[in-house]
């Protein structure tokens, strides 16, 4: 049995790795946060916990590796950006091998924003392969602004045993979020 205690990041690269194009830029973000020693950013990079995988390996060993993260993952965090939407391979079946098989909650992060009160109007910023299990409610979603305080909350809150509440449309409430200095 997998021990389950990492946070799978999922984002979408838009086929290329520059700084500032894409939303691989946020995902190093909340591993420099992790990285740093003076701060309580904390979490389990799933990434980190199989062996290393490059763009030129072959698609069933991309795929092995990312059944063995996700299978040991307590949570997903889902960086949603303006391209998100556009993933036609690995965002949508890391949502799908998240919901459907394993059964994780998905922590979607939105850039760009800093306050998320009604996610149903967010939904033109989903990958389809998300709106399908909020439509036929299978995924477990809780959506906030890509901010550090939030994520630091909901990292460690949400898991495969401890769902958010709202079905796939959690969300904080406005007094949390104005608790950490959001609007």
């Amino acid at each position: 049995m997998a021990y389950r205690n990492g946070t799978y990041i999922a984002f979408h690269a838009d086929g290329n790795n520059q700084p500032g194009k894409t939303d691989i830029d946020y995902y190093n973000l909340m591993k420099a946060w992790t990285a740093k020693s003076d701060d309580d950013f904390t979490m389990i990079n799933s990434h980190e916990k199989t062996a290393a995988v490059r763009d030129t390996s072959k698609v069933a060993t991309l795929r092995a590796r990312l059944f063995d993260r996700l299978k040991n993952s307590k949570n997903m965090v889902l960086i949603i950006g303006e391209t998100t939407k556009n993933a036609r391979v690995w965002v949508p079946f890391e949502i799908e091998q998240a919901v459907d098989l394993y059964g994780i909650p998905i922590i979607a992060a939105y850039t760009g924003y800093t306050s998320i009160l009604a996610p149903a109007d967010l939904r033109s910023l989903w990958p389809p392969a998300l709106a399908q299990r909020i439509d036929n409610k299978t995924a477990h979603v809780i959506h906030i602004p890509f901010k550090k305080a939030p994520l630091l909350d909901a990292i460690p809150r949400f898991d495969h045993n401890n769902y958010p509440n709202g079905g796939g449309l959690g969300h904080y409430s406005r007094e949390a979020q104005e608790s950490w200095g959001l609007r």
